[in-house]
């Protein structure tokens, strides 16, 4: 054992023990909100719909929202290594968590200010929230080798992401409903200033309870200052990088694979969206993957624990859900009603009254309106373009336009502006009324500046041949202000799946209880001989293969069953995976050098949010379709894998236990 680690556990009690293990879990609880509220669900919507209200387009609002994204990355994968090593030197682990987690939780706490228009305040907190969350999370993976024992090290990090889930689930719940009851913005900017409390105060029981790793170097030379010194033993371990052969080999495995992770992660609501699942699905369905992955985590955790007897149970309930899942999902989509499944319904035909399935874009014979049209030279910063400018045909509505088409849901695509109006929605001559509300829907198309690109789909209960009519309303005593609409394309859109989610909820339940079943009955019989070669990288390669099957089944499903069924897949994997890859890391790195390694650790995670979506985004402009960018990810998991089988990881452990013996 280390001098590093030998004052974190040695010669305390089981109780205190397992007392830090759960303070250092807990932060992992605190600071999931962030990620499940902040970075997944909310402040993007927020910023692209209000925060960003002003900018020309929704586009430009994305663009500047990925930007400050891949800004607050880079600048946490430079600053990671540097501030890892100094933590080493000077002991400053906790100290660093503390000052990263601050900034985190302050600028998180200070976007309950941020209202219509305000896209800088936006941006500029939510990069500077990042920085805190990414840069905290460094410093909070240093401490795992200096709080668990290595044979724990898997459980540990898998409980981690299992609290993580939770805590992140739950707060993430509640923020939801705060969205949907409070008025105005005031649902969202709360939901905000909850994560930074939220984060603030379960952050304390890793800051009174676990206590700070010893410093890996006892005294400085005389006359070298901390950042030189830091820098120099930096230098001298990517100058060594031969001597950490194995571990470089990994982290090189990890880059490719956990890239193929995180895509899937990233992706898998706008897939489903292009899909045309609906939103209540897709929302459930994320929920679903956060909460399922708490008890998955802790499962593949304790898959490479030596000694324990239930070892071949847990391996049967993972290799059945390999199998189970995809079967009777595919068969779901098969034989089940499209009422219940979700299959996609036929495409809507041109009639001799009525358009069917596409776009039409202004001017169209197929609209009807009074006014003219134009044909307008937008610039490519006002759509958010990479390059040229965008020439956009507006029918120019001052009166009333009229559309007659076969279908039920139809998207409208307009632009807002100063001079615009607010335009009453009529479907077969009566008011269009909002199902949440009970009030007649409208389309308010002013705004202070002049916004391209904004859309609004309109339900008409059921399908079949409608008409639809915008109408002017405006009723402000300026109608100079309120006396135009214009639409630059109408689009009636695929038909709306039905599904049953009660019934595809019950079918995966019944097969997770055959499964637990088949396991407690079959499992030690059939599959201990097999679980006792599973050690931490196998265990990963298990995961990685069923995230491979989860790429191939992705481009073919076609229903909401699958899409559930898939998801329920993915929540098998997706904690145990990232937990074990954090615990095998930590085993082959020396603990004396815990946060240099870690902050090298975190440059991977960051770049590995950069190969994934690239190749995603290259299939799908080349094929012109998502289904197979999905399939592509597959390579990722292939090569990644790959890459772990050729990595020694008895090696990498004894060149660590060696490094931390030479610097007790």
């Amino acid at each position: 054992m280390t001098a590093s680690s030998i004052d974190a556990y040695q010669e305390v009690t089981p109780k205190e023990y397992n007392r830090r293990i759960w303070a250092w879990t807990m932060y992992d609880w605190a600071n999931s909100a962030f990620a499940t509220t902040i970075l997944a669900a909310v402040l993007p919507v927020y910023f692209s719909q209000v925060a960003g209200a002003t900018l020309p387009s929704a586009t430009v609002a994305t663009t500047y929202w990925s930007t400050g994204l891949s800004l607050s990355l880079l600048i946490i994968a430079l600053l990671s290594p540097i501030l890892g090593t100094i933590s080493d030197i000077m002991r400053g682990k906790k100290r660093f968590l503390a000052i990263f987690a601050g900034i985190g939780i302050v600028s998180t706490a200070l976007l309950v200010l941020v209202s219509t228009g305000d896209w800088i305040l936006a941006s500029i907190l939510g990069v500077i929230g990042r920085i805190g969350f990414n840069g905290a999370n460094t410093f909070y993976d240093a401490l795992l080798p200096h709080v668990a024992r290595k044979e724990d090290q898997d459980r540990v990090s898998a409980r981690g992401y299992a609290m993580g889930y939770l805590g992140g689930g739950l707060l993430l719940a509640v923020n939801v409903v705060m969205i949907q009851l409070l008025p105005g913005t005031w649902g969202p900017r709360l939901s905000f200033l909850s994560v930074a409390i939220w984060w603030a105060v379960f952050t304390i029981p890793l800051l009174r309870a676990v206590p700070e790793p010893h410093a890996a170097t006892a005294k400085l030379e005389e006359g070298v200052s901390i950042i030189t010194a830091s820098f120099k033993r930096l230098r001298d371990t990517l100058r060594d990088i031969q001597h950490y052969r194995e571990l470089f080999k990994f982290l090189l495995a990890f880059l490719i694979y956990n890239d193929g992770i995180g895509t899937i992660i990233g992706v898998a609501a706008i897939y489903g969206a292009e899909l045309g699942f609906g939103t209540v699905e897709l929302i459930l369905a994320l929920l679903l993957v956060q909460f399922v992955g708490i008890p998955y985590s802790l499962i593949f955790g304790r898959l490479p624990s030596q000694g324990n007897k239930r070892r071949p149970i847990y391996l049967a309930f993972v290799l059945f859900n390999l199998v189970a899942l995809p079967l009777v999902g595919v068969l779901g989509a098969r034989y089940l009603p499209a009422s219940v499944s979700g299959a996609q319904p036929a495409p809507f035909p041109n009639t001799a009254t009525a358009m069917g399935e596409g776009i039409y874009a202004a001017p169209s014979p197929a609209i009807q309106y009074q006014g003219n049209w134009q044909t307008i030279d937008v610039s490519a910063q006002q759509l958010g373009s990479k390059q040229g400018a965008t020439l956009l045909s507006t029918a120019e509505i001052q009166a009333r336009a009229d559309f007659a088409y076969n279908g039920q849901k139809l998207k409208v695509t307009y632009s807002l502006g100063p001079d615009h109006g607010i335009w009453a929605v009529l479907v077969d001559g009566q008011p269009l009324i909002d199902a949440d509300t009970g009030q007649p829907i409208t389309i308010n198309g002013y705004n202070a500046t002049v916004r391209y690109e904004v859309s609004t789909i309109l339900d008409a209960g059921t399908p079949g041949e409608h008409m639809l009519s915008l109408v002017n309303s405006d009723q402000r005593d300026d109608a100079s202000q309120g006396n135009l609409l214009t639409i630059q394309s109408l689009e009636v859109l695929p038909g709306v799946r039905q599904s049953n989610l009660g019934i595809i909820i019950g079918l995966i339940v019944a097969v997770e209880i055959v499964g637990l079943l088949l396991a407690f009955l079959l499992g030690s019989a059939l599959f201990s001989g097999l679980a006792e070669k599973l050690d931490t990288k196998r265990s990963i390669l298990v995961a990685l293969t069923i995230y491979g099957i989860v790429a191939i089944w992705g481009f073919f499903l076609n229903s909401v069953v699958e899409f559930w069924f898939l998801a329920w897949m993915v929540a098998v994997v997706q904690g145990g995976s990232q937990a074990l890859s954090r615990s095998l890391y930590a085993a082959m790195s020396p603990a004396s050098k815990s946060g240099e390694f870690f902050g090298m650790f975190g440059i991977m995670e960051k770049f590995s949010a950069i190969i994934g979506p690239l190749l995603f985004a290259a299939a799908g402009v080349i094929f012109g379709s998502s289904r197979p960018a999905v399939l592509s990810l597959i390579l990722l998991f292939l090569i990644g894998g790959y890459l772990l089988t050729r990595v020694n990881v008895a090696e990498g452990k004894r060149v660590a236990e060696l490094e931390d013996l030479e610097a007790a």
